[in-house]
């Protein structure tokens, strides 16, 4: 075959030859933007703000933090960013991957909670560069809205209290699902009293709210294993959405036989790290809801990928996000593109953001104080959230009280619990 005198193959042959001097790359690289600064702001209630600014002017947020350990996440941060400045940002996968490879000791709650802001941010960049929403640029949304839940009450509130929490948040919002811990502090082998307490919670909170509302049940992985069995059992004729965390993650081996045991779906995963802790807990078939947290997986990249993982064994994804805005964000561009997300967790009332030092009262929500388009986490009278449409993560960071709020920053502390004869326990 000729083309004006010349082969298909002579032709092949020159674009190739372009290719390996390099002439198609270097123009590609000469156009490009580069990674030029960050910074940090730690504000109330517990959170942590990642802002990147490439050479260009375009600024990118991430949300890089865990729970309790602010200012060792924010260190790793600083250590990270000497990988990330002066790169393309549009190349988030190299970056991903070198920070997640090049170093002997990676991975882990910290260094995937640093990882997890920068890949956050370079998301929102690439999506503020290109005009588009990130959902879109992980292949386009497959749903228009996305059901999301709140919580409702505290650690040690009693039944009454609690039921009437929940029967108030139902009446007041749009609500349809609510979440609430399963139970106080639990004894390493714990007493029928102590179970008989737990139950008559969830009896009060399911009167309260009628058959049609979901009660999802965090066990918090403070429930021992030889008392797991035993509470679920109790609980699961108040029809809940789901049991999390039945037992901590440490101690996943035992998920399958606890799935076995009830018909009420197993939910786990906020506290695992790495799609490769993912792949072996879907290979076990333990759990049927999956809650990684895009703040501590490694970002809106890994949560994507153990999001694709899960479809394959028909695994439901409920992202876990206790976190602020930029979290919850980077959690439903994801949401919006697997066939086989459930529900969204928010942290709208969570009693952890008093403990921080918020006034729900007074700001409404933490999550809204900032951002200047709030509107985008309004629930509707489905219980949902709309698709977000603005490009990149599709909220507009109010910098100004952002920095107003790091001046003070936050002392969130995790609990320290002991069992009543003084032995440290989990929370």
């Amino acid at each position: 075959l000729r083309l004006r005198g010349r082969t298909m193959a002579d032709r092949l042959k020159k674009v190739l030859a372009h290719v390996a001097g390099g002439d198609i790359f270097t123009k590609t690289s000469n156009s490009s933007d580069s990674v030029k600064g960050f910074e940090l702001f730690k504000v109330p209630p517990r959170w942590v703000f990642l802002r990147i600014e490439t050479e260009k002017g375009i600024v990118g947020w991430g949300e890089p933090n865990l729970e309790g350990y602010s200012d060792t996440v924010m260190a790793a941060v600083k250590e990270l960013m000497e990988l990330v400045i002066g790169q393309d940002p549009s190349r988030i996968q190299y970056i991903w991957q070198k920070i997640r490879r090049q170093k002997f000791y990676t991975g882990g709650a910290i260094i995937m909670s640093a990882l997890a802001g920068i890949d956050q941010a370079l998301w929102d960049i690439a999506g503020k560069t290109l005009k588009a929403p990130v959902h879109k640029l992980l292949g386009g949304a497959v749903r228009t809205r996305l059901l999301v839940y709140r919580w409702c009450g505290g650690d040690m509130n009693d039944p009454e209290d609690t039921a009437k929490e929940a029967k108030t948040l139902i009446k007041n919002t749009n609500f349809k699902l609510l979440k609430m811990n399963a139970c106080p502090k639990m004894q390493f082998l714990d007493t029928k009293q102590a179970v008989e307490r737990a139950e008559m919670r969830l009896k009060a909170v399911r009167e309260a709210v009628g058959p049609n509302i979901g009660i999802g049940l965090d066990f918090h992985g403070r429930v021992k294993v030889p008392t797991a069995k035993k509470l679920m059992k109790a609980l699961e004729k108040y029809n809940p959405l789901f049991f999390e965390e039945p037992v901590h993650p440490l101690q996943n081996s035992e998920l399958k036989d606890l799935r076995a045991s009830t018909h009420i779906p197993i939910a786990t995963g906020e506290r695992m790290f790495s799609a490769e802790e993912f792949r072996d807990l879907l290979n076990e078939r333990s759990a049927q809801i999956l809650q990684p947290d895009c703040s501590h997986v490694g970002g809106i990249s890994n949560l994507f990928t153990i999001s694709r993982m899960a479809e394959a064994y028909d695994v439901s994804m409920a992202p876990h996000c206790p976190l602020g805005p930029i979290a919850l964000m980077s959690c439903i561009h994801v949401d919006a593109c697997i066939p086989n997300f459930a529900f969204q967790e928010t942290s709208m009332g969570i009693h952890y953001n008093k403990e921080g030092g918020a006034n729900e009262e007074k700001s409404g929500c933490s999550l809204r104080r900032y951002v200047k388009n709030p509107e985008v986490f309004n629930v509707d009278e489905d219980g949902c959230i709309k698709l977000p449409s603005l490009p990149g993560l599709g909220i507009v960071i109010d910098e100004e009280e952002v920095r107003k709020a790091a001046k003070n920053g936050h002392d969130y502390k995790d609990r320290e619990w002991e069992l009543f004869d003084g032995t440290p326990t989990r929370w």
